[in-house]
Order: C-alpha cells, then structure tokens, then sequence
C-alpha cells in the first residue's frame, strides 16, 4: 500500500511504478499507464500531443506526428484507392501473391547438402549463385528446437529489451519492448502487420543457443581478420552481425535491398516459411537498383518489373538459405515465421562488396543502417590480402584470382577514401597508428602489380603455344 505522502498517478489512482509504461497528460501534467488510457508504449513516438481522457472532453483527441516518409500517400486517406498502390499496404500483398516470376531453377540456384558446403568449395565456384541446403545436416549449424516459440525468444532476449519493428504498411520503423512484441506476434487480432528484421542478439543469453554455419565462421572477416587486441585509445569494437532473429507475421513484406555493406546472408527457416524474390546484381541492375532508391516514385514502382529477371525462391520450415554478395532481393512472410540469420563479408567478392558500400554512401544511406566500422575492416582486409600474396611469392605459387581483383580493389578504394577532408581527423579513431596505411596501399599496389604480370606472361605462354601447335598442322 501507498503511503500518505506517496504520490499517485493515472486513472487508477496508483504511485509511480518503473516497470509500467506511463505517458504525460500536455494539458494537465498528470501521468497515466499506458495500459489505462490504451496507448502502446511504441505507439508513443507517433503522438505529437497527448490528452488525457479527463482533459480530451475539452482539447480534443491526441494528436499524431506528421508523416516523415513523404514520398508515400497515406494509405489510409479516403480517395487511396484512385492512387497508385504502394509497397507494403494490403492491396500490395493482394497483387504480390498473383504475380509470375521466373523459377528460381533459371538461376540456377546451387541445392547442395551442407557438408558439400565447404570453403574450398565456395574458392572453387566463386559463390556467386545463391545455395539453398534443405537439411542442415553437416553445416555446422546449431539452432534451437523446432518446438522454440517468440516467448522463448523474448525470455532469453529480455522482456525490456527495445527492438526495431517496422510497420509494413507503412514501411516506417518504430521501436516496441520485446514483451510488447511477444504480445503482438501472439495475437489473433492484429490490426497492422509488422516485421522484425534487425534484432541482433550477439551479446543476449540467445546467442548461447545459436552457432552460425561452419563456411561463416570461416570466411567472416568478422570472425578471422578482426584483430583480438586493439589498442586502448580505439573506441571502434568488433562487428556483431552473425546473428540475427527474424520474427515475421503472415503477409509482411521487406522491400527490395542489397545488405548492407554487399554482405553475404544465410537463413535458417526454424519455423513458417519465407518467400524470397532474387535478382542477379549485374551492371545494369545495380545501376537501375541505385535509381529506384533515389526515386521519387520508389513506394509505388515494383522494383523487380524493373529488370531483366526476378527469380522466386520459397524457402521452407528446416531449410537454409545463402544469398552471395550484393544480390538484390526482398522477401514476403506468407505465414508466421521465425528466422535465424546473419551476415559476413569475405574476400571472395570484395570488389562487388564495397561495389555496394559505394551505393549506400551515393544515396546517403544513415549511419545506422550501414555496417559497422566497414571503412575499419577493409583497412584490416587489405593488410591480411597484403600478407598472403607475400606468402605466395615467395613460394612462387600461383595467386587466386580472387585475391588479385580483391586485392587492387581495395588499393583503389581505400586511396578514394584517404583523400577525403575529414580522413585525416577519423582515420586515428578508426585504423590503429601500426597499419601505416600509407605503406600498406604503396606495398599492396606492387604485389597486384606482380602478380598481374605474372598472369600476363603466362597468358602470352599460353598463346605462343597455340600459335605454335596451329602453324605447325597448317605446314601439312
């Protein structure tokens, strides 16, 4: 019980409790549970004034924010029918689920078992196609039981945990508390459809239950390339996004994109099933890609109408599915899912990987939706590539091609980004003092430089021989 002096709040004429939600009255000052007055917590940031029911008998209802995503209309006006229809809004879902896409066998797309899945075999195909595992036997991956619900998630995540959710309508993000979430996902009555696409849960109790596939641990420059010491003046720690859970209710959707940083993905369907549409980032889709996102039109123009081919690929319950670097694709949640996933730059595609970071800085992509101390981690990449090209010099072996054309990239980029006017302040907070990066790009240069010469040479070999083995024949 309260004590005399105690103050109380809200309708229910309680003191102040820290784990309740409580928004404040703009008129008389008083707070009130959000439970009392039926306000969400997350639905507070979309409240510009708040009246209370005492003070709404004289001031009126609450009034909402102004809508900042102003290329849409607002899909709940009474003439949106006349408009065109927009990404995400009902009548988008209804259309979705009639179209006709090509077959993903037209990629083709790799089915392999997970212990064919190896990096030597990735070296060897480039993995440049997406792959989809049906039974997660022999990759190393370690997920929770398919009997795993979201208040399993919630209990390991922590029910005060904030999330990012994105209103699919809308697509606009707004921020729930996880037992928030867990409510909504529960509920037969489900007034707007949200998505949960970004709750990385690296440093969560959850993580203990998920271990990504072993071809992650071992390509990740996340995992093998990031020093484990740094010095104690760097304020930039390691980047946690190997492990995502992806929690999406029937018919949310997820525009087309490319992740972040051209990373390479792999999802792991627990329970539901996903629907992913696919698109080859060729030339000339990445450069139509990069105009649709500038476009003022973007909600309203389906971007896989815009190029040349758009492959469905359905995903189901068990299986798991790799997406190579900077594929364009969006993905429709036709049932009630739960999704385990994660990200990882390599060497294997790093010219098409900072391809994409190029894209993300062109349109002004947020800082908090790009990866994390990217610029950092290719200076870490250009001096492991710098490494082992020594090492196979002086063993006179043949350089991957990979390594070559990732190599000289990262020389050209990387200059790019020294001649820029804040460098030289941002470069100190993010490349320890010992990378020398001045004589990193200089010696990097020169091995690209050698090597090439040596392909070059045997190249002309090669040609010689044949040249040599025709006039020979043509003599008889």
């Amino acid at each position: 019980m309260a004590s005399e002096t105690e103050p109380i709040y809200c309708l229910c004429k309680k003191p102040y409790d820290e784990t309740l939600f409580m928004i404040e009255c703009d008129v008389c000052k008083d707070w009130f549970h959000g439970s009392c007055v039926g306000v969400q917590e997350h639905q507070a940031a979309d409240i510009e004034i708040f009246h209370c029911p005492n003070c709404q008998k004289k001031h009126g209802p609450l009034v909402l924010k102004s809508r900042k995503n102003f290329h849409r209309h607002d899909y709940s006006e009474e003439n949106s029918d006349s408009k065109a229809v927009q990404t995400g809004t009902v009548a988008f879902i209804k259309e979705l689920k009639n179209r006709t896409f090509s077959s993903v066998e037209e990629i083709p797309i790799l089915k392999l078992q997970g212990s064919q899945l190896t990096k030597s075999y990735c070296e060897k195909h480039k993995f440049d196609t997406p792959i989809l595992i049906d039974k997660k036997d022999g990759l190393g991956l370690c997920v929770p039981p398919s009997n795993f619900t979201i208040n399993d998630v919630e209990t390991y995540v922590g029910s005060m945990t904030e999330i990012d959710v994105i209103d699919v309508s809308r697509q606009e993000n707004c921020q729930m508390l996880m037992r928030e979430w867990t409510d909504y996902y529960n509920s037969h009555n489900r007034s707007k459809i949200y998505n949960v696409i970004s709750l990385e849960f690296s440093k969560t109790r959850l993580s203990e239950l998920v271990k990504p596939p072993t071809i992650v641990s071992e390509m990740s420059w996340a995992h093998n390339i990031w020093p484990t010491q740094l010095p104690e003046d760097m304020t930039i720690v390691r980047p946690e996004v190997q492990k995502y859970c992806l929690m999406g209710v029937r018919d949310s959707f997820t525009d087309f994109h490319i992740d972040f940083g051209g990373t390479s993905v792999w999802y792991h369907v627990l329970k539901g099933e996903k629907v992913f549409y696919l698109i080859r980032p060729t030339p000339a889709n990445l450069s139509l890609y990069e105009n649709w996102l500038t476009s003022t039109n973007q909600s309203e123009t389906f971007f896989g109408d815009q190029v040349d081919k758009c492959y469905k690929c359905r995903v189901r319950m068990g299986q798991t599915l790799f997406i190579p670097t900077g594929w364009i694709h969006a993905v429709f949640t036709p049932i009630d899912s739960l999704v385990f996933g994660g990200n990882y730059l390599h060497s294997l595609n790093i010219p098409l990987q900072l391809h994409a970071y190029e894209i993300e800085k062109r349109v002004n992509t947020p800082e908090k939706y790009l990866f994390p101390s990217y610029e950092t981690i290719n200076w870490y990449a250009a001096r492991q590539c710098l490494e082992l090209l020594k090492d196979l010099n002086e063993d006179s072996k043949k350089a991957p091609e990979h390594l070559v054309t990732g190599s000289k990239s990262l020389c050209q980029h990387l200059r790019s980004w020294t001649q820029r006017k804040d460098y030289v302040k941002t470069i100190k907070h993010e490349v320890p003092e010992y990378i020398q990066y001045g004589k990193l790009l200089k010696e990097l240069n020169k091995m690209v430089k050698l090597f090439e010469t040596q392909v070059t040479k045997l190249l002309v070999c090669i040609l010689y021989q044949i040249i040599s083995v025709w006039l020979y024949y043509w003599e008889f």
